[in-house]
């Protein structure tokens, strides 16, 4: 028998599957001798039934009148080899999947040979046999239809009773292979979608409606792994430990997206309430606090904002947001509860505790920003209405915790806060009553509400809508609140005793912008999270003033002013000759940032260290290029401020920041006598020796090279050039060495004084120049260090001289900058009249005790 099969045929023939057949039936035991031919057989039957499936029925005929399906049943049965076991998974997987004729697919799914496949009791000790069982099964699953689905299933009474390709693939999703996770979860899409009603109620009840729950399970796990590797790596910095977090990140995000299309599949919001149930309510909310130790406030921040951008329900959505109404002890409360027999919520926290406080050394709340305090006030206006409560005590609604990241958390936990109110603000399945009430509803949606309630006859409506800008509104919170609320107490179990949920939104509203007017007033945040903060307060206050105070007015007046003297120090500073340069480039960023759609930043950020210059660790503070990365923090932090005085004004946001024009160097300055051209000096130019003085300077140890010294300045650029005299040309010079003139520091030795101490900083900021940047980043950090020079001069007069020089072409370079920054400098008098015309109006309106 083996010769004869071994003989030469054609191998896509209908008379070789008849062979095949055949040999196959023969097979009584499978021991060693014959176990590869089985194997071959096997693996040739799948090639001949797909190719006859494309080219002749007459394959697939021949396959049922053979009932061929039953011959590989009874081959596993007498199968004791793994390796042939393998070989018929991978036969009719490859068979179901090429198969595109529905009368195929219809006989394969029609007797129960599949169903006594998926059932049979595989050892699955063996991996590779696991992986090619899960391969089969899916491989069924994506031929599911309305029709080949009731196939595989058993009724009694109209009612799905059992679904073994089901039952039996779940039995996997929580397996440590990442791989057959994936694949479980495809297969159960597949079957969802098919959206036969009879089998989303089989799955969605017990014991299959465990599943989803384990899904919410598993998925608590992995954020308790991910809060670990989040508090390490802000220990640390450790690039090895970022990237876990992203790979982390990317497997939480990916579960999200598949609770999310099994919520869309149409199952019955079983995902939805675990969620809430066992999730969010017990374990993410209660984090939502700066003393936070259980998951980690930053951890819980993100999940917050994964959850709401990636699960659109409105019922999740509007839940949550109502939620933040709620005092935290209601929800640490609920946190020790059980779930399903397992241990309480509190022993899964109390796993991460102590990694938490030995990681996790400091809760930043350096600087809270102090707000007038209304104690006393017999009457309060809306314009001075601010929140109060602290985040750090129990008693404070979540709501109140958002707030306070932002007025007095650290760089993360403000970005956290931040995000979350961009993402409850961009979730449209969230109802504009919830952000009205959050305080975060858009002025323009707030004008639409208004109107819409006018011109339904809504009484309120037309009052607000028309009232004066300063005056009395009397809001009320819409019902849909309280009942959310109402869902939160007979669901869960959270109860919202909390007064001010009967406040009017425009208290509300005013706690937000005062956080943020708070936030732009603090000067230990970096400036690209105040841009974040910057695109919130746009979107909330897009067309006018008509949000901001006297007391708003004054605070960012005051932190503008403090920047603008800051910037000031900065034209006499290191950096002069890039401060228009990085002004204008970060304006334009800036502007871009505060007015786009979404915000800048995903909220991964939020559990990443903030970035760091990308240069060595190693580089003094006192060091030029430290300098430089502080002036650009700067130059954001005032741009910034600035864009929020023009949109304070009522104005819109120029492309560029308004600078006066550079003008021709005066004909008796030293550039223009030494004959200097707008492009600046280069080694190899000749030049007029007008003022040089004659020094000695050796860069290499012995080797002392004699130079003449000139010190120039053009514009709002300085140089120091090392001159070398031409001996056939009097008067003139080749320029062989060029040094920036800003920031040499210049010093004349205490002991010799013919000698002059020089800094040379580099040229120009790494950072700042993308060109340059990505080379310098591979650079060593002693690349980055400072030069020193020492110029010998040949008397002490020539060193004076010398001296003088130099200051005197900084001072000229540094009025240049100053005078072409002068427009943005001299803002403050429309800012000055913003505020005088407010204080005014505030002044002579009638206070009202409404709120």
């Amino acid at each position: 028998m083996w010769f004869s099969f071994w003989r030469s045929r054609d191998r896509f023939s209908l008379d070789e599957l008849r062979y095949l057949t055949d040999q196959l039936q023969k097979v009584q035991v499978i021991n060693d001798v014959n176990k590869d031919f089985v194997i071959e057989a096997l693996r040739s039957i799948a090639e001949l039934m797909t190719y006859g499936d494309q080219h002749d029925s007459n394959y697939f005929e021949y396959f049922m009148e053979k009932q061929v399906m039953g011959e590989f049943v009874r081959i596993l049965k007498i199968c004791r080899s793994v390796i042939v076991s393998l070989q018929l998974l991978q036969t009719l997987s490859i068979m179901i999947q090429n198969l595109k004729s529905e009368h195929a697919i219809y006989y394969m799914f029609s007797n129960e040979h599949l169903n006594f496949l998926i059932t049979y009791a595989f050892d699955f000790h063996n991996e590779e046999l696991l992986s090619y069982y899960i391969s089969f099964l899916r491989a069924i699953s994506g031929k599911l239809n309305r029709n080949t689905i009731s196939l595989l299933v058993k009724t009694q009474n109209g009612e799905v009773v059992s679904f073994p390709l089901y039952v039996e693939a779940i039995r996997f999703a929580f397996h440590e292979e990442n791989m057959i996770r994936t694949a479980v979860r495809a297969l159960t899409l597949n079957i969802y979608h098919v959206g036969d009603e009879s089998v989303n109620r089989f799955v969605a009840k017990a014991p299959q409606a465990d599943y989803f729950l384990n899904l919410v399970t598993f998925f608590r796990k992995q954020c308790i792994d991910l809060n670990v590797l989040v508090s390490e790596v802000l220990r640390t910095s450790d690039a090895d430990g970022t990237n876990a977090v992203v790979a982390a990140v990317d497997e939480i995000e990916d579960n999200l997206y598949y609770f999310s299309d099994v919520i869309s599949a149409g199952i019955p919001d079983v995902i939805t309430d675990n969620m809430l149930q066992f999730l969010i309510i017990p374990f993410l909310l209660p984090s939502l606090r700066l003393d936070a130790v259980n998951l980690g406030a930053i951890t819980s921040l993100y999940l917050l904002c994964c959850i709401l951008r990636i699960v659109k329900i409105k019922d999740l959505a509007n839940t949550i947001a109502a939620a933040l109404f709620c005092p935290l002890e209601v929800f640490s409360q609920k946190s020790e509860a059980k779930l399903n027999g397992h241990v309480s919520e509190r022993n899964y926290m109390n796993d991460i505790q102590q990694s938490e406080r030995d990681n996790v050394k400091e809760v930043d709340a350096r600087l809270k920003v102090s707000l007038p305090s209304l104690a006393g006030c017999s009457q309060v206006h809306p314009e001075d209405v601010i929140s109060q409560n602290d985040c750090g005590c129990s008693h404070g609604p979540l709501r109140d915790a958002l707030l306070s990241y932002i007025t007095s958390g650290n760089d993360l936990q403000v970005l956290g806060s931040l995000s979350v109110m961009a993402t409850l603000l961009q979730t449209k399945e969230l109802d504009e009553t919830m952000l009205d009430a959050l305080g975060i509803l858009p002025q323009r949606k707030q004008h639409k509400k208004l109107l819409l309630q006018a011109l339904v006859g809504e009484g309120s409506g037309e009052d607000q809508l028309f009232a004066s800008e300063f005056g009395p509104r009397r809001e009320t919170f819409s019902s849909d609140l309280d009942v959310y609320l109402q869902k939160l107490k007979e669901q869960f179990g959270v109860v919202c005793y909390f007064p001010e949920v009967g406040t009017s939104p425009r208290v509300h509203r005013f706690q937000v912008l005062d956080a943020l007017v708070g936030l732009f007033c603090r000067s230990d945040i970096s400036a690209e999270i105040l841009w974040d903060g910057g695109w919130l307060l746009r979107q909330l206050l897009p067309y006018s003033k008509a949000e901001f105070n006297n007391r708003h007015l004054k605070l960012l007046k005051d932190s503008y002013n403090n920047c603008t003297c800051a910037l000031l120090e900065e034209t006499r500073g290191i950096w002069p000759d890039l401060l228009e340069t990085v002004l204008c480039d970060e304006w334009k960023k800036c502007k871009r940032a505060i007015e786009a759609s979404s915000p800048r930043k995903e909220p991964k950020c939020i559990l990443l260290p903030l970035q760091k210059s990308s240069y060595d660790d190693s580089i003094p503070s006192e060091s030029s290029v430290f300098a430089g990365e502080s002036m650009c923090e700067l130059v954001k932090v005032f741009v910034l401020l600035h864009q929020l005085q023009i949109f304070s004004l009522g104005r819109a946001l120029p492309e560029q920041p308004p600078t006066y024009l550079p003008t021709d160097s005066p004909e008796s300055s030293r550039a223009s006598t030494a004959g200097l051209e707008g492009s600046g000096p280069k080694p190899g130019v000749e030049l007029r020796l007008v003022d040089a003085v004659p020094c000695r300077i050796a860069f290499e140890r012995g080797k002392e090279r004699h130079f003449c010294f000139l010190a120039i300045s053009l514009g709002t650029s300085g140089w120091i050039l090392l001159l070398e005299e031409l001996p056939l040309k009097q008067h003139y010079g080749v320029v062989r060495v060029v040094a920036p003139l800003a920031g040499c520091n210049p010093r004349i030795d205490d002991k010799h004084s013919r000698w002059l101490h020089l800094r040379i900083r580099p040229s120009s900021l790494p950072f700042v120049d993308s060109a340059k940047s990505v080379t310098l980043r591979k650079t060593k950090a002693k690349a980055l260090v400072d030069g020193r020079w020492t110029l010998a001069f040949r008397n002490e007069e020539s060193c004076k001289t010398a001296l003088s020089m130099i200051l005197e072409e900084i001072n000229l370079q540094s009025s240049e900058v100053e005078r072409r920054l002068r427009p943005l400098l001299d803002f403050q008098g429309d800012v000055d009249d913003l505020f005088n015309h407010s204080e005014a109006l505030s002044t002579n309106s009638t206070p009202s005790n409404s709120l």
